[in-house]
């Protein structure tokens, strides 16, 4: 590892911001004048920042991501994973997609009542939402906040399904309220776990629950009758690509339904700062892994092409499918995530219904 690592964080750097490196100029008058001085400007502390969107639930157009409605009350996110594709989106509020990302996290405290709205329009026809579709909902600020534990009390006033992605084993704080719409069929938990090694989860992913937390959490999910979902995703060859099939039948034997995954890309900003990363955090190995990824994807770091941007395509990433193909035909044979109803939402939303 190198004398520059940054501990905690993914990102080894800030990174500009595209839009603005022609035609802008961003400056803290108080943060320049500290440079001159001579004083620390960067103590690596989070910054949050409040801020008032006029809607909150997005509808997903992307074909091969499977989701129709996403929701994130937060943009950035402290979790800090290396290759998160999330990273990129942080532009357009005006920061940068490296440490920008995991430090200025932009919290949406209107969520709850924005959500309320959409959920109760005329046309609305109580869609699955999923919570996370961008950044991570139980990221550390949340069990402060309480943002997502407040959205989730309204889905679940109004029955209307819900699905949930996180890395992060806050989830079950929730228990109460996931149980209960267990017992309508209207959530489904997908939970992020790309390793079984803590060793690898605190270079990757530095500042998420630990693989012990997750693991828990599947479990405890699982005994309460909420269906689980395990995320592999992404998966990176040579880094932790050797440990699909130990993951998948680990996850299985504690109740996980299914598991997913996708191919690593570096889209955008991500193939610097991964780079960057991967020759501070494991120069042995960066450029073996940084050639692989670029094999799975016609020769470059990212494919941009929906449908294959996600599956990869050649000989490794061949291999990464036949792998898990084989996985969950023998880990996963007969089972599988349910399809979350709606009905309940439509008839509390037309009482006539009732009578039929």
């Amino acid at each position: 590892m190198s004398k520059g690592y940054i501990k905690g964080r993914g990102a080894q750097q800030k990174v500009h911001n595209r839009f603005f490196e022609l035609s802008h100029e961003l400056r803290d008058d108080f943060l320049n004048f500290c440079e001159v001085e001579g004083e620390l400007v960067d103590k690596n502390k989070n910054n949050y920042i409040n801020v008032f969107p006029k809607s909150f639930v997005n509808k997903v157009t992307s074909p091969d991501i499977g989701m129709g409605y996403s929701a994130n009350p937060y943009q950035g996110c402290e979790h800090g994973c290396v290759y998160c594709y999330a990273r990129n989106s942080h532009e357009y509020w005006g920061y940068g997609a490296g440490l920008d990302f995991e430090r200025k996290i932009l919290i949406k405290k209107d969520a709850p009542k924005l959500l309320e709205k959409h959920i109760t329009k005329k046309l609305w026809q109580g869609d699955t939402i999923v919570f996370s579709g961008n950044t991570d909902c139980y990221q550390p600020i949340e069990r402060k906040l309480n943002i997502t534990r407040q959205c989730l009390e309204i889905m679940l006033q109004y029955k209307n399904p819900t699905g949930i992605i996180t890395k992060n084993s806050l989830v079950v704080r929730d228990l109460d309220i996931l149980k209960e719409m267990a017992k309508h069929n209207i959530v489904s938990v997908n939970i992020s776990i790309t390793s079984l090694s803590e060793k690898t989860r605190r270079l990757l992913e530095p500042r998420t629950a630990t693989i012990k937390q997750r693991l828990k959490a599947v479990k405890v999910l699982s005994e309460n009758n909420i269906p689980v979902r395990v995320m592999m995703a992404p998966i990176i060859p040579s880094l932790n690509s050797h440990e699909i099939i130990p993951l998948v039948k680990k996850v299985t034997d504690l109740g996980a339904r299914d598991v997913a995954f996708t191919i690593v890309r570096l889209n955008g900003q991500i193939a610097k700062i991964f780079t960057d990363w991967a020759h501070k955090t494991i120069p042995d190995r960066a450029d073996r892994i940084l050639n692989q990824i670029a094999a799975c994807h016609g020769g470059k770091l990212n494919d941009s092409n929906w449908g294959r941007r996600m599956k990869g395509e050649g000989i490794i990433a061949t291999q990464l499918h036949d792998t898990m193909k084989l996985a969950k035909q023998k880990f996963l044979k007969g089972k599988r995530m349910p399809s979350l109803d709606n009905s309940k939402f439509l008839a509390l939303k037309n009482p006539q219904t009732r009578l039929f």
